[in-house]
């Protein structure tokens, strides 16, 4: 039996007068007409790719957050698929779940999805780390010898990978990108990638925090390649602490390291069901969200 949290969590979804659109192991999305969605983070966590019974007191409310805020701040470099997070203004079938959406949840503009993960990368780790250390390059490019773990790269890479609906996603060389949506558009989404990255982690790096990493997902809309889902999260991103990074190691993050780092210490085989967290590693948990939030924004979450 799921811990009892003193903060209450969002698990699941149900809004009867609202037509699901699609659900994934954090988001719930909706239809509210036949050019908007409805997007809903709930409170899941997920880990080694399966859903954990227990849910992260305010992680849904933390990745809107800071995704509204990285969809303003990008405002002049790409368009966005945001168009509100004012429940008031939801169409009335939504707006009548107001407390449940108030500050998880956004009114977007529905887009042709590119089936690309556009993945940019600063610093090397991760399933990038793997790969350099057997082939000395990651998705195809060739990296200098020598890297140790965590190190910066001399300048930021563009690593795509296909989107899995279940599982992993697995990294592709730029020519497969070519071969799935031709020549310019990946040039287009391979630059944009790395100008949206280079802004961020310039910007977040002056509030401490370094973005090793991050991923971000493109659709077409009228205004053309259009930034959609979330932007720059602890989910989305590698967020590591800039006053303790140590190359050569892996590094402390604002993410799921009390979560996996549980998970590795019972010994879980990483097979279904995934099992329950005690109070306090969702509570720290939790509080490296909101942290992370803090620190890139200045600002508490409101209540």
């Amino acid at each position: 039996m799921s811990p009892q949290l003193l903060e209450p969590v969002l698990l699941r979804t149900d809004f009867p007068d609202l037509k699901l659109h699609a659900s994934g192991k954090v988001r719930d999305v909706y239809q509210l007409d036949n050019e908007h969605l409805l997007f809903v983070a709930t409170d899941r966590i997920s880990a080694f790719d399966y859903v954990l019974e227990t849910g992260i007191p305010q992680k849904g409310r933390v990745l809107t957050q800071i995704s509204l805020f990285w969809f303003d701040f990008l405002r002049d470099l790409v368009p966005n698929h945001f168009v509100t997070a004012d429940v008031e203004q939801y169409p009335a079938a939504a707006a009548k779940y107001a407390d449940q959406l108030a500050g998880r949840s956004m009114m977007v503009r529905k887009a042709e999805m590119i089936p690309v993960e556009c993945v940019a990368r600063g610093y090397i780790s991760g399933s990038a780390w793997q790969e350099y250390k057997a082939t000395g390059t990651v998705c195809g490019i060739e990296l200098p010898a020598g890297l140790q773990e965590s190190n910066r790269l001399p300048e930021a890479i563009f690593t795509p990978a296909t989107k899995a609906t279940s599982g992993h996603d697995e990294n592709i060389p730029f020519e497969t990108v070519e071969q799935m949506v031709g020549a310019e558009r990946s040039r287009q989404l391979r630059d944009l990638t790395l100008k949206i990255y280079s802004k961020a982690a310039d910007y977040a790096r002056g509030k401490g925090i370094i973005i090793a990493d991050t991923k971000f997902e493109f659709g077409i809309t009228a205004q053309g390649i259009t930034l959609a889902d979330e932007v720059l999260t602890p989910d989305s991103s590698r967020f590591w602490p800039a006053d303790k990074y140590q190359p050569g190691r892996a590094q402390e993050s604002y993410d799921k390291q009390y979560v996996r780092d549980y998970l590795e210490q019972i010994r879980w085989n990483k097979q279904p069901p995934a099992p329950a967290l005690p109070q306090d590693v969702a509570r720290r948990t939790s509080e490296k969200y909101l942290e992370a939030y803090h620190q890139l924004t200045g600002r508490e979450l409101d209540a």
